[in-house]
């Protein structure tokens, strides 16, 4: 097995790093701008696994993620970083695996250069984690649908320019019977709400997004009728593949940041570093970092072979949700006060992690999703 990168990976990966450092750098905002969103967009970071004819990269699932850990590691507004994981993979990949051609060139390139921005809009109040649950109705009314319903958590919904969204066009099918659209803001009918104060990732954008006899076009609909549900457990691949490695990016920053500091800092007359319980502390974080990226690595390879990547893509999403909430502890300990005053970065780390436990699939159902691999297998 080979385990470093190419030539032309270790170039995307310094040219993010470098661009999403000097843009952004240690800036503390409550939103990102759309400046910030066309500035990451012009290296290609809202397309990269979209194909070259559509204004994308074109790269497979393993140098996407190679990208996406560039941006975790030099952008300090993770917000921003889950704002464009988000799009990508929950709202434009889903475009480019199940769009007609006339669906991929109206909205592709936009999406790709940072004209447009995406989101997916599935979850709902009385659903949670049982993302099928949906009460959210699409009635066929000649060349429309008529959408009713209220999606509980859109992220990027107030700022969107078209969104993914899941609904019910036969009730008694369940499942099987969820319809994927793409609606565009500003139709009448849909109405966002303010967005919410969030305990972390708190510069993306999220609201209630409501629909009130909202008539999308049938040209808008993604796939066949009753074939939400694939194109959702797609798009979950993909995001739970890839975006994590966003959290890889922001661990490697952690460690770098603690190595530093415990090289330099004076405590009981010798440098923190030279305290076996703060040396242990960092061995552990490089150890999570180093297991989880490579459980992400495999499984993205996995991915691009065409396998059944379900064991290994869970297990690596488990594993840095995990990793990151852990390691952010750590880095906060490390520094003591300093890490708890707002400011310096730590606090805010701790806060952007944990919610990578709940999105894209809880800590508590990928392990129900494991054990049912490896009782399946």
């Amino acid at each position: 097995m080979h385990f470093g990168w190419s030539e032309d990976q270790n170039e995307l990966y310094q040219k993010i790093l470098r661009c999403t450092q000097n843009v952004m750098g240690e800036a503390k905002a409550v939103t990102w701008t759309r400046t910030q969103w066309h500035t990451c967009s012009s290296v290609g970071i809202a397309g990269l696994s979209v194909p070259t004819r559509y204004g994308g990269s074109g790269l497979d699932a393993l140098t996407t993620a190679c990208g996406i850990e560039a941006f975790g590691k030099g952008c300090r507004n993770m917000g921003l970083v889950f704002s464009m994981a988000a799009h990508l993979f929950a709202c434009t990949m889903p475009l480019v695996e199940y769009g007609d051609e006339r669906q991929k060139e109206q909205w592709l390139p936009g999406l790709c250069s940072g004209e447009l921005i995406g989101a997916n809009a599935i979850t709902e109040k009385e659903a949670g984690s049982d993302v099928f649950a949906l009460k959210t109705r699409a009635v066929r009314e000649g060349e429309s649908y008529l959408l009713t319903g209220e999606k509980s958590y859109v992220s990027n919904g107030p700022v969107a320019d078209l969104m993914l969204v899941y609904a019910s066009t036969n009730p008694k099918h369940g499942y099987i019977g969820i319809t994927a659209f793409l609606v565009e803001k500003d139709l009448p009918g849909l109405m966002t709400s303010d967005p919410f104060d969030k305990m972390g990732l708190q510069s993306t954008p999220a609201c209630r997004v409501k629909f009130e006899a909202c008539r999308v076009p049938v040209t808008h609909r993604l796939g066949a009728e009753g074939q939400g549900y694939r194109i959702f457990q797609r798009s979950m691949l993909w995001e739970r593949a890839c975006l994590f490695a966003a959290y890889l990016g922001m661990m490697d920053y952690q460690l770098s940041r603690c190595i530093d500091y415990v090289q330099k800092r004076r405590q009981f007359g010798s440098t923190l570093i030279k305290k076996q319980a703060i040396a242990h502390r960092l061995a552990e974080m490089k150890l999570r970092l180093e297991a989880a990226r490579l459980l992400l690595y495999r499984a993205c390879w996995l991915f691009d072979q065409g396998e059944d990547a379900l064991l290994d893509i869970s297990l690596s999403k488990l594993a840095v949700s995990e990793a990151a909430v852990q390691s952010s502890l750590d880095a906060l300990h490390i520094h003591g006060s300093t890490g708890f005053q707002r400011g310096e970065g730590f606090e805010e780390m701790v806060r952007d992690a944990i919610p990578s436990t709940i999105f894209s699939g809880t800590s508590e159902i990928l392990r129900d999703v494991i054990a049912n691999e490896l009782i399946s297998e």
